[in-house]
């Protein structure tokens, strides 16, 4: 046990005197406080900045529709000073449709116009269908299309409902909207609490800091053994230690500056949300889990990283070996937005109960839903703190041989013949 500490602590000490420690310690919370700053601004200027008004053209051939357009999308406007909508009505040619369509799509394609609605003279009727043209080449483009479409079914609304002599008051008043306070039972008093962008993006942040700070740190792990292993310096080491005791010291060193390093970035990224007054979008007992599965996770992989760098002669021949490892680190990520948004949900819960994914999955799920059952938290925790000794225990059997080969890459075949070799 002596001997594993002495290569931990020394694994510890060398780390934290690279350039790539001094880096993820102090340049990462300044970029990551920059971020979450230019973000929060940003959000903030999407609300109450100021916005380029965009302009759509209309021509109406129906005759009932257009200046109730108009007057809809002046009534937006009002609600919605950073979205504004302009209304150029276009009157309808006496030459005929197709001229002026192919001039005004023009007028679209240089951007002098967002988009051309086009209401046909039968609109009103079961068929009718109108048409809009627009470059469709960004997101703006979208929303503006969707304003205007409310606008055009508000305004066929109201123009069926004064045929039938419904007065425009009292079609005002069936359609007065009912504004609707959304307060949380769980905020404290006087809390500021985040939008729902923000509180999407807590689990993505949880599971990008625990794959951040695993993949960090085990990429040193096995580039660390490759070269000690080519340049012999192993050979000198295994003279005072066992391969075991080798292995083992440098996880718990690597664990150690990984552990502090994303302790490092979650408190600056915590700090940052509570002087933006959101410091309650993070539920503090997650952070215990997250800890809990961070470092159960790193011992996982960082042993499988361990195994594979001692298998190796190379970085490139290790690549054939990682592509599989980062393939499983990768399905939380491509998931991660089913998993919080259906955090009880089939796939969610069955791959919480299996040990290389339920770190990331467990940690997104929690982040998502703070009650998840607590029997379904325990089982997972003790699947994976199973698992970690069982993985040590198979990384250790082909790292003592591995570690003094040298030659041609291990084949799949050989991996298995070292791991039953006594």
């Amino acid at each position: 046990m002596r001997r594993i500490y002495i290569v931990a602590v020394r694994e510890f000490l060398e780390m934290l005197k690279t350039k790539a420690f001094l880096l993820g310690v102090f340049v990462v919370p300044i970029v990551m406080v920059g971020a979450l700053s230019f973000t929060g601004r940003l959000q903030k200027k999407m609300v109450s900045g100021p916005q380029e008004t965009r302009t759509v053209a209309v021509t109406d051939h129906s005759g009932e529709l257009g200046e109730e357009i108009g007057r809809l999308l002046e009534e937006h406007n009002k609600w919605n000073t950073t979205k504004k909508v302009l209304v150029e009505s276009i009157a309808p040619p006496p030459e005929g449709l197709e001229g002026l369509t192919k001039r005004t799509k023009e007028r679209v394609k240089k951007r002098e116009l967002v988009g051309y609605l086009v209401v046909p003279q039968d609109v009103l009727g079961e068929a009718g269908r109108a048409q809009y043209y627009s470059r469709g080449d960004n997101l703006a483009e979208l929303n503006v299309f969707h304003t205007v479409r409310n606008a055009l079914n508000n305004a066929a609304t109201n123009t069926r409902c004064v045929r039938r002599g419904i007065s425009p008051q009292v079609i005002k008043d069936v359609r007065r909207k009912i504004p609707v306070d959304n307060n949380s039972v769980t905020a404290k008093p006087g809390k500021k609490q985040g939008g729902l962008p923000v509180k999407m993006m807590v689990p993505f942040f949880f599971m990008l800091l625990m794959f951040a700070g695993t993949v960090g740190a085990n990429q040193h792990l096995l580039t660390s053994v490759i070269e000690e292993k080519n340049s012999r310096v192993i050979e000198v080491i295994l003279s005072s230690v066992s391969p075991f005791q080798f292995m083992a010291g440098k996880i718990l060193g690597l664990s150690a500056v990984s552990l502090m390093t994303v302790c490092i970035w979650g408190l600056v990224a915590y700090g940052t949300a509570a002087y933006h007054g959101m410091g309650d979008i993070v539920n503090t007992a997650n952070i215990g889990f997250f800890l809990i599965y961070f470092v159960l996770g790193f011992l996982l992989f960082s042993s499988i990283f361990a195994a594979i760098g001692s298998a190796c002669n190379t970085l490139k021949e290790a690549q054939s070996f990682m592509m599989p490892v980062m393939m499983v680190l990768m399905v939380p990520m491509m998931g991660w937005l089913y998993f919080s948004q259906h955090p009880m949900g089939v796939w969610a819960v069955a791959l919480s109960f299996i040990p290389p994914v339920s770190p990331m999955v467990m940690i997104l799920r929690l982040a998502a839903r703070p009650d998840l059952p607590p029997l379904q938290i325990a089982a997972s925790i003790i699947l994976l703190a199973a698992s970690v000794p069982l993985v040590m225990w198979v990384s250790a059997r082909i790292f003592r041989v591995g570690i003094l080969m040298y030659g041609k890459p291990a084949s799949l075949r050989e991996l298995h013949r070292w791991l039953r070799q006594k």
